[in-house]
């Protein structure tokens, strides 16, 4: 396949700069052909500014059976990610979603499903995994340049929101638009970073705590504490009413620790194993000799583009996808094992995630939740990827 033809379903703040970005050439072999939205201002700034489409719809069946596509990228609210993905498949669609790759772990299972049997490419936009630290970060333990895995712990609270944030849409800050809150809007990312690079845990305990910090029906304040199946603990801490915060991520093995922090990442490695020396020394306090390893980001990771430029290559030419749709279902897990969690009063979940019960759980905040009166803001398609959805030092 020399070019692959793509249409976005969903053209709002994200949709559009997925959508100027492939209109602007920035994609090697990936055209724009069609859009859809419901919305008819935003179907008007398609037509301004993405001159010559195939198609701007407000069905999306109408642009699924019109033909012409080869693949669909999602952009909707979370929870149609999931049937919006598989009517795609089932028209026989390449697709990426946008992150998380559902609200629960059930019907994020289900379309995996529907993708395997497609036999088309899969794909969910986990950008961050693009970050030189991170993806190095992941190929030095994975290879065991700590050793044995004791501790990790991400302190991830600068994701920082206003009230007005939360009053610009009706579906922000809430169970039915959203599916959760912090967790499930700003930090999918991590959750996913952090499966990525240190595995599934086997349970978690976590608070959650409900519009702490704003007027919402969902959690802005989060603490999960983690267990491995060899005994190591992860802490990972989220909030979107710290300012200014903290994004620093740091993993203990048995061989030393690494730190990555304000767009570097320091190794300080031991020159003996801790274990080894844990049993054979004499010495009550022991000085352990060290080295230290940088590696400084020295410019942006390729995000978003490079996300869409590996999908496109997964279609051309069966490059491997770097964030496959299977694995959505892994950070989703974290989280819905947290709201579980937080629900029952911090005990201790089980991973993997009982669905049924998370089932039950999404179904009565939904059913409780009132609608709030929201304060809509005018919304501007500026059509280019805003700094906050980078990784922010």
């Amino acid at each position: 396949m020399n070019e692959v033809k793509i249409g976005i379903v969903g053209i709002g703040n994200m949709g559009s700069a997925h959508a100027a970005a492939i209109f602007d050439g920035k994609i090697n072999g990936l055209r724009l052909t069609a859009v859809c939205d419901i919305r008819k201002e935003r179907l008007d700034w398609a037509k301004e500014r993405l001159p010559g489409l195939k198609g701007c719809y407000a069905d999306y069946g109408e642009m699924l059976s019109a033909g012409g596509l080869d693949a669909v990228l999602i952009a909707v609210p979370h929870p149609l990610h999931p049937p919006f993905a598989i009517r795609a498949l089932r028209a026989g669609l390449h697709v990426l979603t946008e992150k998380p790759a559902g609200i629960d772990t059930a019907s994020v299972r289900q379309m995996n499903a529907e993708a395997e049997k497609s036999g088309k490419v899969f794909g969910i936009m986990y950008n961050q995994r693009t970050n030189p630290l991170f993806a190095a970060l992941r190929e030095g333990i994975q290879a065991g340049k700590l050793g044995e895995l004791k501790r990790m712990v991400w302190i991830i609270t600068n994701w920082y929101r206003s009230q007005a944030y939360y009053d610009s849409g009706s579906w922000r800050g809430t169970w039915k638009g959203e599916g959760g809150g912090v967790l499930l809007n700003q930090c999918p990312h991590n959750l996913d970073l952090w499966q990525w690079i240190c595995g599934m845990p086997v349970r978690l305990r976590a608070e959650c705590r409900i519009g702490r910090y704003h007027d919402i029906d969902v959690e802005d304040d989060v603490s999960i504490l983690a267990e491995y199946a060899n005994g190591a603990q992860a802490v990972f801490l989220t909030s979107t009413g710290e300012y200014p915060g903290t994004n620093r991520l740091e993993i203990s093995g048995s061989l030393g620790k690494a730190v990555v922090e304000n767009g570097t990442l320091t190794w300080t490695l031991l020159k003996e194993d801790e274990r080894k020396v844990r049993v054979e020394t004499k010495v009550g306090f022991p000085h352990m000799e060290t080295e230290k390893e940088v590696l400084v980001q020295e410019g942006p990771e390729s995000g978003h583009c490079g996300i869409l430029q590996n999908f496109t290559d997964a279609v051309r030419s069966g490059t491997p996808l770097l964030a496959p749709g299977i694995e959505g279902i892994r950070g989703l897990s974290l989280s819905n094992a947290a709201y579980l969690s937080a629900d029952r009063g911090g005990a201790w979940v089980e991973l993997p995630v009982d669905e049924e019960a998370f089932a039950a759980l999404l179904s009565r905040r939904q059913a409780e939740e009132t609608d709030r009166e929201k304060i809509l803001s005018g919304e501007v398609l500026s059509g280019t990827y805003s700094e906050r959805w980078k990784v922010s030092w």
